[in-house]
């Protein structure tokens, strides 16, 4: 539908192949909104979010950027997390935490930019002024509003269904995981060669960090820390937890390897 949007000759041609668009892809934007339910805003207000983001995704989409799913699913969640930074915590958490976690969202996007890639923990507390360790406590507290999964346990006082079965005509498994690829792929896309071999070598292939450590010619504890480092800088860039982390990088390994 985008060559076809592309060869339209008037606006009101244009207009309609958008509108056409963002029709198709409005399961996938409803999709990503369902797993923010249940963390203090309304589905209203998630869904709308949601769809204008999609919107904007449509307008500034570029066929020769990559695929539009690839562009849509960033953007949207992007806009969605922006939500709930702006607007709302999920429990009480230290003002002083609050403000430093904007402060990280802020420099991990503006440090992206400036160097081309994920910022390293270290280089977050060196443009910040503060300890790596005050970096991970803000991360921590940032679990506060952490999504909840479509396949978490919330079932009603009367016994009813879990939250996936609960969503209409979004059910579909498959966006769960290009959503969870696609996020991950880029973020993984991003890290430097050594990085990238060394998630490679330890969730695709399973090896040891003795075996990581002697292919390439460093100690196992220069491995264990580029390790930790490298999913810090995930877990930054992904607003998750550790679990979920490992099991994404494991998955992102397997689409990009």
């Amino acid at each position: 539908m985008y060559a076809c949007l592309e060869e339209a000759k008037t606006e009101e041609d244009r207009r309609y192949w958008r509108r056409r668009i963002v029709e198709k892809a409005l399961p996938l934007a409803d999709h990503i909104a369902y797993r923010f339910i249940n963390r203090g805003e309304s589905r209203e207000d998630l869904l709308q979010v949601a769809r204008l983001a999609l919107v904007k995704a449509v307008h500034r989409y570029d066929r020769n950027k990559g695929r539009f799913v690839s562009f849509v699913v960033p953007t949207v969640l992007g806009e969605i997390r922006r939500h709930f930074r702006d607007n709302t915590w999920g429990v009480h958490v230290p003002r002083r935490y609050q403000e430093s976690t904007l402060a990280i969202r802020a420099a991990v996007d503006a440090l992206s930019q400036r160097i081309g890639r994920m910022p390293t923990v270290q280089e977050l507390a060196s443009e910040l002024d503060v300890s790596p360790e005050e970096i991970r406590e803000s991360e921590e507290a940032r679990q506060a509003y952490r999504p909840l999964s479509l396949d978490e346990d919330l079932r009603t006082e009367d016994g009813g269904p879990r939250l996936r079965s609960s969503i209409g005509g979004v059910e579909d498994a498959g966006f769960a995981r290009v959503e969870d690829l696609t996020v991950l792929a880029e973020l993984v896309r991003e890290l430097p060669a050594r990085e990238r071999a060394v998630l490679r070598m330890r969730f695709y292939e399973c090896r040891k960090q003795r075996d990581i450590a002697a292919s390439l010619g460093v100690s196992q504890v220069h491995v264990s820390r580029l390790l930790r480092a490298t999913l810090d800088q995930l877990r930054i860039r992904m607003c998750t937890d550790g679990a979920a982390i490992l099991a994404a990088v494991f998955l992102a390994a397997c689409h990009t390897r």
